[in-house]
């Protein structure tokens, strides 16, 4: 063996370093076993994207499944071992966390004002937007009497699938406006994508129930409550439903203070975190 092989790969000291560590807002609960490598501070090390990163957010079929933020999630804050479990509680907060770590602090924004329609350029720094994203407080359990329903945030996986029930329901609005189908067409087809909504809103609400406290004992079985949602009041059906979407709404970035260079006008800009323009240069 050559002395080169002995002392293995010379250039693995020029490998990319972590360039920031974070806290993740949900501290690390909610992750199935061996989908985090938990950290003992705390604190979970971002690497900078590779190329290889870069080009998966340029791959269209690997956006729109969630594949490609999956594979640089993997890259990029290697403790995460399994992404598609990670709480969405996390995801904003490590995509953020990759992008300074990739590009630095300062993004540039452009939006149109409200008021004169005139296009503002600004800077953002995305450093306070991390630190306002590890404020959150999750109620994990719903009182819905004589019942305590045990809920947990959704997965990355889930969260794609929420994405899939939007695509059917814009599907529905092509649906009724499409001239070149007759009205029985139109019943069925509208029938079908209305059947789909309601199953994927069905399982993922039953997917963030991981327990159920009753008078007679604690539910865990996942089959069980699933017949359980299928099977109870449109009433509780809501209240929890309602829980959850209140929940992931304290989780969602809010929108940035604009002030228009133009006419002064002050507006909230909507923040978006599409892949697709987040992590471009």
């Amino acid at each position: 063996m050559t002395d080169l092989q002995n002392q293995g790969n010379l250039l693995s000291q020029y490998y990319r370093q972590p360039k920031i560590y974070i806290r993740l807002p949900s501290n690390g609960e909610f992750y199935p076993e061996g989908t985090l490598d938990k950290s003992e501070n705390g604190e979970y090390a971002v690497y900078g994207m590779t190329a290889k990163d870069e080009l998966m957010f340029k791959t269209p079929d690997a956006l729109l499944s969630g594949q490609s933020t999956v594979e640089v999630i993997k890259s990029c804050v290697p403790a995460i071992k399994d992404p598609w479990q990670m709480p969405t509680l996390d995801v904003d907060t490590v995509l953020v966390a990759i992008r300074i770590a990739t590009f630095g602090s300062m993004m540039e924004m452009s939006s149109t004002c409200t008021e004169c329609t005139e296009s503002n350029d600004y800077e953002l720094d995305l450093t306070n937007l991390l630190s306002s994203l590890g404020n959150i407080e999750y109620d994990s359990v719903i009182d819905v009497d004589p019942l305590k329903v045990h809920i947990r945030p959704y997965t990355y996986r889930e969260m794609t699938k929420t994405a899939l029930k939007t695509f059917e329901q814009q599907r529905i609005f092509q649906i009724i406006n499409d001239d070149s189908m007759s009205d029985e067409q139109k019943v069925e087809m509208f029938g079908q994508s209305f059947v789909k909504i309601t199953e994927l809103s069905v399982d993922i609400i039953a997917g963030c129930i991981y327990a159920i406290e009753t008078p007679q004992g604690t539910v865990q079985d996942q089959v069980q409550i699933k017949e359980f949602i299928n099977n109870t009041t449109k009433d509780t059906f809501d209240t929890i439903s309602d829980h959850i979407q209140t929940m992931k709404g304290r989780n969602e970035i809010k929108p940035v203070d604009v002030t228009c260079a133009g006419c002064g006008h002050e507006y909230k800009q909507p923040f978006s975190m599409d892949q697709a323009n987040f992590f471009d240069r």
